[in-house]
């Protein structure tokens, strides 16, 4: 992605960095045995773990209880004076803003954070991130923080039996960005040949509000939850929100096993399993003439409900929480190639 943006940029950051020495960079490690910062802060300041929210995701502001998460003892802020005392500076990758990085080095203890929840087709890569940042924050499960755009979690007592939806559409679709280039718009062009698809979304000229998109899920059997780009544990919300309003995900996207790492094997269908889309298609005739079969697709509900991740407010959250668990130094050598490789 090596725009006239980019090299700007660049050119910014490499005059930037001259000028102020390697004052950006994290410092890497603690000169002392114990890396705990409690034994570099005062009493009183090792009770909660501070989080520095550098800027806000998208300039959207979330409320900083944490305790939703079942973390404890965190304190987060955008109070750029505490700076040095922070234990965690949390920096969401699309508002990185070169001019605007701290301008001297932190205290040894503190961790910079890199959060983006785009795939790398989405996000711009700029050649400076390696050795910028302490750890990473993503959907990626391999990331020090993992925080997915939802999961699975235990039915408890007081949630309520699940209960199919009625239907009435067969296959269904939701899309606002239309590009004829993508793998998914593709694949859905020669579906469509063979089976009857509802579909919706900007792309398609009837926008649908908040209400109107849950209800359409809903009546709907199957649900295209077609990613904008094939990467390594990028499963979205796409995937998430037909589970949980009770639709059949069929899934294009990262392979059959890398979605099994988050949901069981029975839950969803995955364009892979099949030759071509008119057999799948031949695949969603049948099971809309057995009910019975269709059904299993459900079993997982009898024990796990869906839950959405909190964009931003989770990503904060599970950062401090890591970051009370991980006080040792470390630092993100390889971004560009874990992240972009």
């Amino acid at each position: 992605l090596y725009t006239a943006e980019l090299f700007i940029l660049q050119s910014q950051f490499i005059d930037f960095r001259f000028s102020m020495g390697l004052h950006i960079r994290p410092v890497p490690a603690c000169s002392r045995t114990n890396q705990d910062n409690s034994t570099l802060k005062s009493d009183n300041e090792t009770h909660y773990t501070t989080v520095l929210i550098w800027t806000w995701p998208f300039q959207k502001k979330f409320d900083t209880d944490c305790g939703v998460f079942g973390v404890q003892k965190c304190y987060l802020t955008d109070d750029r004076s505490i700076y040095n005392k922070a234990d965690g500076v949390f920096f969401h990758h699309r508002d990185i803003n070169l001019k605007d990085l701290p301008k001297i080095p932190g205290p040894c203890f503190q961790k910079w954070v890199w959060v983006n929840m785009e795939s790398p087709d989405n996000t711009l890569q700029f050649p400076w991130l390696d050795d910028l940042f302490n750890l990473t924050c993503n959907y990626r499960l391999d990331s020090n923080i993992p925080v997915p755009y939802g999961y699975l979690v235990p039915r408890n007592s007081e949630d309520p039996d699940f209960q199919l939806p009625t239907k009435d559409k067969l296959v269904c679709w939701i899309i606002s960005n239309w590009n004829q280039h993508l793998l998914r718009v593709q694949y859905y062009n020669q579906l469509k040949d063979h089976i009857q698809i509802s579909s919706y979304g900007k792309a398609f000229g009837n926008p649908l509000s908040n209400e109107d998109y849950k209800n359409v899920l809903s009546s709907c059997k199957f649900y295209l939850a077609f990613e904008n780009s094939v990467h390594k544990d990028y499963i979205t919300e796409k995937l998430f929100h037909p589970m949980s309003l009770g639709s059949v995900p069929i899934v294009l996207g990262p392979p059959r096993d890398n979605y099994m790492r988050q949901i069981p094997a029975d839950s969803f269908i995955h364009v892979n399993d099949f030759a071509s889309p008119k057999e799948l298609a031949e695949r969603l005739h049948h099971l809309n003439k057995d009910p019975e079969e269709y059904m299993r697709y459900f079993k997982w509900t009898k024990e796990y409900k869906v839950t959405s991740s909190w964009f931003g407010k989770e990503h904060a959250c599970r950062t401090c929480d890591y970051i009370q668990k991980h006080r040792r130094s470390q630092v993100c050598h390889n971004l560009i190639e874990w992240f972009w490789g």
